[in-house]
């Protein structure tokens, strides 16, 4: 991760954490962190991965792009490339992102904040998607919407899978 994104991270999450009265080691607790690996983060280093900025978010009540944004860069674990392309700013909020997948991949997601939604658009590949227990294959041209504030899974077969996501906050 850039350093100007670590930064702009540290940034959102100092001021979010203040702002809804809670330590560190509150917050750091409630994300499934060492209160270290979040003191370093509020400083601008360290080096999160994807689910431990998705569970700070949760904990904050805040979607995701609200602790990158206006970041556009990608944002990369082994398996999964994110990129924020737009944050909305109407009610609902709905934000939308770029995703590419590896192939032979798998990626379970815990929930987001209570009634958030997810809506998947297939570009290329194929992709497994959707709540546990409600999994289908997507292909090219397919699209699938689900309840994202339940655990969820993406798992990719031989080839990479490359996806349009819009994820409204209700």
């Amino acid at each position: 991760m850039k350093e100007e994104t670590l930064r702009t991270l540290g940034a959102h999450l100092q001021r979010l954490r203040l702002a809804r009265g809670l330590s560190l080691s509150q917050l750091a607790s409630a994300a499934g962190m060492a209160k270290s690996n979040l003191s370093r983060l509020e400083q601008g280093s360290g080096n999160p991965t994807l689910d431990t900025i998705w569970r700070l978010a949760v904990q904050l009540g805040v979607p995701f792009g609200a602790l990158i944004a206006p970041v556009d860069e990608a944002l990369c674990d082994d398996d999964v490339k994110l990129t924020l392309i737009e944050q909305g700013q109407s009610t609902p909020q709905v934000d939308a992102y770029w995703m590419g997948f590896a192939p032979n991949s798998e990626r379970q997601a815990e929930g987001h904040t209570p009634g958030t939604v997810e809506t998947l658009f297939v570009i290329s590949g194929r992709i497994e998607a959707g709540e546990l227990g409600a999994l289908r294959w997507l292909a090219p041209g397919d699209s699938a919407q689900f309840n994202a504030d339940r655990p969820h899974l993406y798992r990719t077969g031989l080839d990479r899978a490359t996806l349009l996501v819009t994820i409204t906050y209700h």
